[in-house]
Parts: structure tokens; sequence; C-alpha cells
């Protein structure tokens, strides 16, 4: 049986990014919130950026997985609750859940509900023996983790594909203190981060010749558009990605490529020619700079795998 757990009604959620657009907008360096790139067609998206050949942050954490994953079930341990962040497809979830010895539950919590509702339904019939539960919120934010029918020996948060490079540092220290509360104290935390590496690799990654990042960093303005009534015209902006060496950060930006003025319900917004809207922070880190920040937010990396070209890495931490 899948459950779903819907953590805002529509009317409070369509106030709260209308909220979260124009205070975006109004800052000197205007900003849109990087989760609004999810919805279907956004999280469709996603998936299509990740089986792209210079996007290798997917390829090389899947295999990074399938190499440990026996090793990584083991020291999770027997009978745990698997609670996901940002779950979106589950797609390389589904190997670890094979390799689980015994768990009684997985929670996949993404703000898409559509799309996560028939991904749901897609895994209760791949995996007939564990409890699927959904849970539609903003991980970010406040929500209710539902208890299995069976209940489970301790709690492993699971939070790969390095998306926790997308908050700033103290956003990102606030974020795994949150996952060390869900896991309780005598869980874990199975985290994915993407490493410090060649810059021309990392521009490739950001700003790929198909054009798929820029297609879901533009669906952005297509949702505001849909969901608030926007006058965003997709034509007069482009992508662009750029490396900040200052802060190890690719950083995702729209472009005007004119100036113009964009309504936004009651509110108007004036754009120069070359102004940039940033839509999302992507940090690199050295193992070093995250067992710090990992420490601050109450958290020891007890275990970590990387692959031989120290590209990407998956570390086990428990609470202090």
């Amino acid at each position: 049986m899948t459950i779903t757990a819907t953590s805002t009604d529509a009317p409070v959620a369509r106030q709260t990014m209308l909220d979260d657009v124009i205070a975006g907008l109004s800052q000197s360096q205007k900003t849109l919130p990087s989760k609004y790139f999810y919805d279907a067609r956004g999280s469709k998206l996603f998936d299509d950026i990740c089986d792209l050949d210079e996007y290798y942050v997917t390829r090389v954490e899947s295999t990074l997985m399938s190499e440990h994953v026996g090793e990584i079930a083991s020291v999770v341990g027997q009978g745990v609750l698997l609670i996901e962040y940002g779950s979106g497809s589950s797609l390389k979830t589904r190997s670890l859940l094979k390799y689980l010895d015994q768990p009684v539950g997985y929670v996949p919590i993404d703000i898409s509900g559509d799309y996560l509702a028939q991904v749901g339904v897609d895994l209760q019939d791949e995996f007939p023996a564990i409890e699927i539960m959904t849970v539609t919120a903003d991980f970010t934010g406040t929500f209710e983790v539902p208890n299995p029918g069976t209940p489970e020996s301790r709690r492993i948060v699971y939070f790969p594909g390095s998306t926790i490079g997308n908050f700033k540092r103290e956003q990102a220290q606030s974020l795994l203190a949150g996952m060390a509360e869900v896991a309780g104290a005598d869980g874990g935390v199975l985290i994915g981060i993407d490493l410090d590496k060649d810059r021309d690799v990392l521009h490739a990654a950001y700003n790929d010749s198909r054009g798929v990042t820029a297609q879901f960093n533009l669906n952005i303005l297509q949702r505001i558009n849909r969901e608030l009534g926007a006058g965003f015209n997709l034509n007069n902006f482009r992508h662009e990605a750029i490396f900040n060496a200052d802060t190890s950060c690719i950083e995702m930006h729209l472009v005007s490529t004119r100036r113009q003025t964009v309504n936004v319900c009651k509110y108007s917004f004036e754009f120069e020619e070359n102004e940039m809207i940033l839509t999302e922070y992507s940090h690199k880190y050295t193992f070093g700079s995250f067992e710090i920040m990992a420490a601050e937010a109450g958290l020891n990396v007890k275990r970590s795998w990387t692959d031989p070209d120290n590209m990407f890495a998956v570390m086990y931490l428990e609470r202090v």
C-alpha cells in the first residue's frame, strides 16, 4: 500500500511560492529558489540531465554505489526505515533497496506531488515486501515521517546526488543537523557529495552541448508563468553556468538578453540587458571541508567510499 502525505494544501503552497519569488526578484542580485525547478516537467528534465555524457555526477555515483552497495548495505544494517530527501525518480535508490537486509519501509520525500505519486506506485509494484510511504513536502521545511506497519530497527536518512551542494554552507549545515534529528540517536545519514575537480569538467557538466540543462533552468520561468500568472518571455532569457572559485561553487543563472519589464501578479520587475537571476548553487567539497561542516551539525563521518579519480564520494555519518 502506498501512503501519500501532503505537507501543505494547494492555496497555501501557491502563496508560499509567490512570496518566495517576489522576495528573490526584489533583491539586488535577483534569485529564484531552486526547489521550484521540480514540477513534473522539471523532474523529467533532470532525469534527462543525469543521462548526459557531460554530466558525470550520476554516472560516477551509480558506478560507485554498484561497486560498494553490499558493503554500504552492511553498514546501514538490518530492518531499517530508509528516508530519502528529494527522491525524484528514486532510480539510484532501487539498487540500494535490493541489497538492504529486510528493510521495513522506504519514505521518498519530494516536492513534486504528481510525479512522486506515480513513482510510489511503481516502487510498490517493484518492491512488494517493502512498505512504500511517499511524502510530498519541501524537505528543507517541517514534515512528518510516517511510521511503517513493522517497527524499524533504526532510521537511515539517504541524500544522494550531491544535492547538499545546492545549499549555502550555513543552510547545508542546518539541513545536516535536521537529518541527524530525523535519523535519531541510533540512526545514520548516507549522503553523496561532489568533490572539487578540474574546472573544464565542471563547466561542461553544467553547460551541456544538447542544451538540456538550459531547458531545465528555463523551466522555472515557465512554471512561474503557469502557476503564478507571471509574464516571463522565455525567449528573452538564456542559461549560463559559471564557477565561483571563492566559494568552490557552480552558479546557475538565467541571463536577460535585453532590457525588459516582467510582471508577476501585481508586482513589476525591471531587468537590464545581461542582468542575471541566480537560480542554483552547486558547491564542491574536499573531504576535509565536508567533515568539518558535518561535525558542526553534530555528525561524525564513520565511513566513506570514492571512485579512483576522486570525482565523487558517498559518506556514512552518525550522530556525535
